[in-house]
């Protein structure tokens, strides 16, 4: 944990003061702080993969067979534990694992749930919405785009909008938390909209699902997918695709790929309980330690709620050492927070950044196209505890930079203000 020392400013001081009213943050709901890394390693201020605890890593010490009874075993209680995530309706659901990163994922829910004559409207905000449409062109199917650049949300109105424009839309893909900018794309109300035009809705909820509720009940949707390495506090290794049952039968033969066909790897899991090919046995043991713990917390409920809390924390002591946010309160999730960059000439983002690591915190850079901009994640085996740390390094970090003031440049303020308009 980083130390305080005599370079820190007035006002971090003073921000600490406002976040900790009660001595100690992580205290006030009667928790106490997380354990620091036990293998001393840095923490992890990204969108995965992020900080894990110990009993996870401790999970992949153990070697298994992938067609061993044993692991398929672990293979079945994993996909009803997150087909459980879903509430009442799981029941029309079903889970796959799929070998690879997120990425895999959605290439893999893409190209077998949508039809070879189906289009897709994909609703681009940033880096993902923009990958999913290069994956649809990649597939040669059909696609048609609304983007709104690096961070502005996709409306409902506008959905409705273009499948009115285009009937030959059949499905509508969402970036649930678009993590380049850290928005909280307005998913009910593009659900709404998809489903009242009669249209299916694809998610991908890679940064979101495990802290933030997405339940067919509540939010209509066909397919969605995320990984390991996300909310749930998994290692790097697999995603997963949870689909509706119909959809899936409906699906066989529109894949393009053989190993990202998943109506074949359901089908396989169905029969053999195995996966197709070689699985990632230690990946799926720690998370299914990851899910335990998960479960333990209080579900989806809790561990938003703690990600919550960090991202409040931190963003009070930021904003109190001179930072500003690109969002305001109403667009920011509690998943990974874009800050501008500081138009002091004194600032290097490269600099604070290995001075931010040499005191035990990985960043992570900007990904906005128009202003310079670096990003800190929430999640992970984190608490208000390690996000007071944070705060703390940034202000040390800014001192030995000898950054006087930590603002951004007019036009970054532009910027938000549109968000506004």
């Amino acid at each position: 944990m980083f130390i305080c020392n005599e370079d820190y400013t007035y006002n971090y001081i003073r921000a600490s003061i406002m976040f900790s009213r009660d001595g100690d943050t992580a205290m006030k709901d009667g928790n106490p702080p997380f354990p620091e890394p036990e293998l001393g390693e840095p923490y992890l201020l990204t969108p995965g993969p992020l900080t894990t605890a110990i009993e996870v890593k401790r999970a992949m010490l153990r070697d298994w067979g992938s067609w061993d009874e044993d692991f398929r075993a672990l293979t079945a209680d994993l996909r009803q534990r997150l087909l459980a995530l879903l509430g009442t309706q799981s029941d029309a659901f079903e889970c796959i694992p799929m070998q690879g990163s997120g990425t895999f994922g959605v290439e893999a829910m893409l190209g077998t749930l949508l039809p070879r004559d189906g289009k897709v409207l994909v609703l681009s905000n940033g880096a993902y919405g923009a990958r999913a449409a290069e994956t649809v062109r990649y597939l040669r199917r059909q696609v048609s785009v609304i983007d709104k650049g690096d961070y502005l949300p996709p409306r409902g109105a506008e959905v409705t909008a273009a499948i009115k424009a285009d009937p030959a839309i059949t499905h509508v893909m969402a970036i649930h938390c678009e993590t380049s900018s850290g928005i909280l794309n307005p998913l009910s109300e593009i659900a709404d909209a998809t489903a009242a035009a009669g249209r299916k809705l694809l998610i991908d909820s890679m940064s979101a699902f495990g802290a933030i509720d997405l339940r067919p009940d509540e939010i209509p949707f066909e397919a969605m997918v995320s990984s390991a390495n996300k909310c749930i506090e998994g290692v790097p290794g697999f995603s997963f695709v949870m689909a509706r049952r119909d959809a899936l039968e409906a699906s066989k033969g529109n894949a393009h790929s053989l190993s990202l066909d998943l109506h074949a790897q359901w089908t396989a899991m169905e029969t053999t309980g195995q996966w197709r090919y070689t699985p990632p046995t230690h990946v799926v043991a720690a998370f299914i330690e990851a899910l335990k713990m998960h479960e333990a917390e209080g579900g989806v409920a809790a561990r938003g709620a703690r990600y919550t809390q960090n991202r409040d924390v931190f963003v009070a002591g930021m904003r109190g050492i001179g930072f500003e946010t690109l969002l305001d309160e109403r667009w920011l999730s509690p998943i990974i927070v874009t800050f501008f960059s500081p138009v002091d000439p004194a600032f290097d983002f490269a600099r604070f950044y290995e001075l931010m690591k040499r005191q035990g915190y990985i960043i992570y850079p900007g990904k906005l196209t128009r202003v310079d901009s670096f990003r800190i994640g929430c999640i992970g085996r984190m608490d208000a505890t390690v996000m007071e740390g944070v705060t703390a390094a940034a202000a040390s970090a800014l001192a030995e930079m000898g950054v006087d003031n930590a603002a951004p440049p007019e036009d970054a303020l532009a910027e938000r203000r549109k968000l506004s308009a």
